[in-house]
């Protein structure tokens, strides 16, 4: 039997996991789509900043055009890190659990502003977060 340096160890068999890559693509698509309602939802905190009720006396103070501009960068990077997911590479992993946490963080902050979509948006970014952790190979034994 010859031996090549890309098989796994005796007695142990690397399995390709279908559900973690499918909820890796699934994890992509949620990443495009709340890419693109990040952006949307900040130009429109940019554009009409009398659109958004602000509440007073809140720990983390920042006027909605500040929260706009950082929704919409936020926004750009997730959905330039989900269409990235599409190439498999470690690394669009790696800088997509990195951006949906900054994502995560921001829609925490911005509780007061919007509390129903802000609680979305973190339950789904927590998801993603999940999906891209999770591995694709994983080694059984064989008897």
């Amino acid at each position: 039997m010859t031996s090549n340096a890309r098989e796994a160890p005796t007695g142990a068999q690397t399995t390709r996991r279908p559900f973690a890559t499918g909820w890796t693509y699934f994890a992509a698509v949620l990443m495009i789509f709340s890419g693109i309602l990040a952006i949307f939802q900040g130009i429109a905190a940019i554009a009409k900043d009398d659109l958004i009720v602000v509440t007073r006396d809140y720990a983390y103070q920042l006027n909605t055009t500040g929260w706009g501009w950082i929704h919409l960068v936020l926004g750009v990077l997730i959905l330039l890190a989900g269409v990235a997911l599409f190439s498999g590479a470690v690394w669009a992993r790696t800088v997509g659990v990195v951006v949906v946490g900054l994502g995560l963080i921001a829609n925490f902050l911005w509780l007061p502003y919007y509390p129903f979509w802000a609680l979305v948006l973190i339950a789904i970014d927590i998801f993603v977060i999940w999906a891209l952790c999770a591995g694709t190979t994983r080694k059984t034994d064989v008897a």
